[in-house]
């Protein structure tokens, strides 16, 4: 067994999961990470269940290859349509000593303390609506909320293009907001089930009622990978700690760059791989 210390590694099919490590290395910066996007395949989202299982388990292979103990699935699609399989089928094989994580889970621990009335809505994409997995993770912490999903398949193609703060992204927002608040008009939670969707988080907001609770993921998947260390010394012990953070894509190091400023918040530099 490598008992040598690695990355924890982090994985979104594209752009999305760096809103998740930009809070993960704000809340932990003193470990080292990799980022991985498979931008070349991107988006997940309209993949079968069996593709998005095979495209991530080579990207998680890739990291454990790179030295990594830890990988965090910063991808809703993946986390809905690969984790379990990779976590009960394919870790015993590989190393029983290294982890995968998701953000579907430690969402669903907490997503229900934000709701006064019980009724919480899902945006989604449309792989992660279908897979049913915030449905059937919420339910197990909290069996009386009810959870009401909308698929909006165009944010991504709008967020991943720049085209998210023009005036014609208001017509998808506004289209899939009232798609999902005609389910309920009780629900008085919204979880962004998408790490992309954050950067939609101005125009969501004029389109849900005024009080409504918005959650975002970024915090909340850090918060947990915090309290997972804490209480996984032995996993943590096995991870780099330099304040350091490299990126990776499988397809154009130049779009990848200019586009990642937007999710991150600050400059990047990557670095080609194929898998």
């Amino acid at each position: 067994m490598n008992t040598n210390k690695g990355a924890i590694g982090v994985f979104d099919s594209g752009y999305g999961g760096l809103t998740v490590l930009k809070e993960i290395v704000h809340q932990l910066p003193e470990y080292t990470y990799m980022y991985l996007g498979d931008n070349a395949r991107s988006p997940y989202g309209t993949r079968s269940f069996e593709t998005v299982y095979h495209y991530t388990l080579q990207c998680v292979n890739w990291f454990f290859n790179q030295g990594c103990h830890l990988v965090i699935l910063a991808c809703n699609t993946a986390s809905a349509k690969a984790l379990r399989n990779i976590q009960q089928k394919d870790l015993p094989l590989i190393d029983e000593s290294k982890r995968v994580l998701g953000v579907i889970r430690p969402t669903s621990e907490i997503i229900g303390n934000y709701s006064e009335t019980k009724h919480i809505g899902v945006l989604a994409t449309n792989g992660t609506v279908q897979s049913g997995s915030y449905v059937i993770e919420i339910e197990k912490f909290y069996p009386e909320v009810k959870v009401f999903q909308q698929a909006c398949p165009m944010w991504v193609p709008l967020i991943e293009n720049n085209e998210h703060k023009n005036k014609g992204a208001d017509f998808f927002v506004k289209e899939y907001t009232n798609a999902l608040m005609k389910q309920s008009e009780m629900i008085d939670t919204v979880l962004l089930a998408c790490t992309h969707y954050p950067l939609l988080l101005k125009k969501i907001k004029e389109y849900l009622p005024a009080d409504t609770k918005i959650i975002s993921q970024g915090e909340i998947v850090a918060s947990s990978l915090v309290d997972y260390l804490q209480r996984h010394p032995e996993i943590a012990a096995k991870c780099l700690k330099e304040n350091k953070v490299s990126f990776y894509t499988t397809d154009s190091t130049e779009d990848f760059d200019k586009h990642a400023a937007i999710f991150y918040g600050q400059t990047v530099q990557s670095m080609h791989v194929d898998l």
